[in-house]
C-alpha cells in the first residue's frame, strides 16, 4: 500500500505524468460530449426502421387509390384514410429483439370515386376496403367524385 502510495506521489510530481493524466482526462470528456450528440435507440440495435402512423396512413391510401381506380365503374379515385393509435412492437424480454408489429386501427375510410353515385360500383368498392383492411361496412364511406 505505501508503495503505491509513493508510486502515485512521483507521478503527480512528474511533468509528462501530469501531461498524460490531463490528456486522458480532457479525451474522456470529449467522448462524453461526443456520445451525447448521437443517439443510441433501440431502433438502431435492432436493425430496423422508424416507423411513422402518417407514412403508413399515406401508403394505404395511395394503395387503396390505385386499387380501386381499377375496379369496374369506379374511375378517377380519392382516399382519406384515418387511424387510431400508433404501431405497437413486442420485444423480448431481452429487449433487443423484435417478435412482432402491430399496426395502427383504422378508424374510418372515406372514397370518393368517379362510379359513386353507382349502387353496383359503391358496393364493389366498399368490398374490397372492407377486405383489404379488415374492417366493417360501418367504417366505410362511399362518395361520388365530382371536380
Amino acid at each position: 500500500m505505501d508503495k503505491a502510495k509513493e508510486l502515485g506521489k512521483r507521478l503527480l510530481e512528474s511533468g509528462s505524468a501530469r501531461r498524460w493524466i490531463l490528456l486522458a482526462a480532457l479525451l474522456g470528456a470529449a467522448l462524453m460530449v461526443l456520445s451525447g450528440m448521437f443517439s443510441f435507440d433501440k431502433k438502431q440495435e435492432t436493425g430496423g426502421s422508424g416507423f411513422e402512423v402518417s407514412d403508413y396512413r399515406r401508403s394505404a391510401q395511395q394503395d387503396l387509390e390505385q386499387l380501386i381506380s381499377h375496379i369496374q365503374g369506379a374511375g378517377k379515385t380519392r382516399v382519406l384514410l384515418t387511424v387510431e393509435n400508433s404501431a405497437e412492437y413486442v420485444y423480448l424480454e431481452n429487449g433487443t429483439t423484435k417478435t412482432k408489429e402491430i399496426q395502427p386501427h383504422v378508424r374510418g375510410v372515406l372514397v370518393l370515386c368517379e362510379g359513386g353515385d353507382d349502387p353496383v360500383t359503391v358496393g364493389r368498392v366498399t368490398e374490397a376496403v372492407t377486405k383489404a383492411l379488415d374492417i366493417s361496412t360501418a367504417k366505410v364511406c362511399i362518395e361520388k367524385l365530382t371536380e
